[in-house]
C-alpha cells in the first residue's frame, strides 16, 4: 500500500487568491500531498496537519511589529505588457503569464487583513509547538519573521533608486543563496532567478530566524529558522515557476518532512532534502 499523502494546510484570503491557491494545490499535489485551503472562515486545526503553508497576499499589519501603517501610492502587479510576450521562453510559462496577466495588471491599493493575520498567527504558533513544518511565500515570509519578533520594510523603493524594481511573474530577479542553508540544500545552487512580485521584504530579523538568501543589493529574499527541521520563507512564489524543477523540489521537501512521524520531525534532520 503507498503511503498516505500528508495533508498541507495552504493559507489564503478570504476573498480573491484564487490563481495562487490553484497553483499551490497543483504544486502540492504534483509533491505527494494533499491541499487544504485554509481561510478565516474555513479555518482548520493545526491538529490535522501535517504541513503548513503561509501563502501571499495583503500586506502584514504593521501594528504587529510596532510601527504605523505608511500611505503608499497604488502598486502596479506587472511588467509592461509590451514586453512580457518578447520573453517567453516555452509553452508552458505562456499559460501562467496570460492567467497572471489578467489577474495582477489592475493597479491596486495594497490593505491589511487583520482577520488573516490573527489566522495565520495562530497557525505558526500551533506548528512551532507541533514540530509541524512551515513553508511562508511573500507574506507568509514577512509573517514569519513578525512572529518571530523581527520586522519589515513596508515599501523597498529606497532600494531601487538607480535600478527600477522587477515586478514579475516571470523569473527575472537574481538571488544569492547562503551556503549550508536549508534553501542550498533544497535547490542545490547558491544563485537562481525567481519572480518578484512584493513592494515589502524583511528588515530586522527575528528571534534565531536567518538569512537563507538575498538580492545583490542585500534585500532578503529568504529565510528559515536556525534550529527547528523546517520553517522557511521565501520572498519570491514558487507555485508560479512550475516550469523549474528546481522550485518544485521546495514543495517535495515540504511534503516529505510533512511525512516523517511528529516526534522525529522535532529533532529530525534540518530541511529534509
Amino acid at each position: 500500500m503507498p503511503p498516505k499523502r500528508p495533508l498541507i494546510g495552504v493559507t489564503g484570503p478570504e476573498r480573491g487568491g484564487e490563481a495562487a491557491w490553484l497553483f499551490t494545490k497543483i504544486a502540492v499535489r504534483r509533491a505527494g500531498g494533499r491541499p487544504r485551503r485554509i481561510t478565516p472562515k474555513r479555518p482548520l486545526s493545526a491538529d490535522l496537519l501535517d504541513g503548513l503553508i503561509i501563502g501571499g497576499g495583503a500586506d502584514v499589519d504593521p501594528e504587529l511589529y510596532g510601527e504605523e501603517r505608511q500611505e503608499v501610492l497604488p502598486v502596479l502587479r506587472e511588467e509592461s505588457k509590451k514586453k512580457i510576450p518578447a520573453r517567453l521562453k516555452n509553452l508552458v510559462t505562456y499559460p501562467i503569464v496570460l492567467l497572471m496577466r489578467r489577474l495582477f495588471s489592475a493597479t491596486t491599493l495594497v490593505r491589511k487583513d487583520e482577520e488573516r493575520d490573527r489566522l495565520e498567527n495562530d497557525l505558526i504558533a500551533a506548528a512551532i509547538e507541533k514540530g509541524i513544518p512551515i513553508l511562508g511565500i511573500c507574506r507568509g515570509a514577512q509573517l514569519l519573521n513578525v512572529y518571530f519578533g523581527g520586522s519589515l520594510h513596508q515599501d523597498l523603493v529606497d532600494f531601487y533608486t538607480e535600478t527600477p524594481q522587477i515586478r514579475t511573474i516571470l523569473p527575472k530577479k537574481k538571488i544569492l543563496i547562503e551556503e549550508n542553508s536549508c534553501l542550498a540544500r533544497i535547490l542545490e545552487t547558491r544563485e537562481s532567478h525567481v519572480n518578484a512580485m512584493h513592494r515589502q521584504a524583511v528588515k530586522d530579523l527575528g528571534d534565531e530566524i536567518v538569512v537563507a538568501a538575498r538580492e545583490p543589493n542585500g534585500v532578503i529574499q529568504a529565510i528559515e529558522h536556525a534550529s527547528r527541521p523546517f520553517v522557511l520563507g521565501l520572498q519570491w512564489h514558487p507555485e508560479y515557476l512550475p516550469q523549474q524543477e528546481k522550485q518544485r523540489r521546495i514543495f517535495e521537501a515540504l511534503v516529505a518532512q510533512s511525512r516523517t512521524d511528529a516526534g522525529l520531525r522535532r529533532g529530525g534532520k534540518r530541511c529534509m532534502p
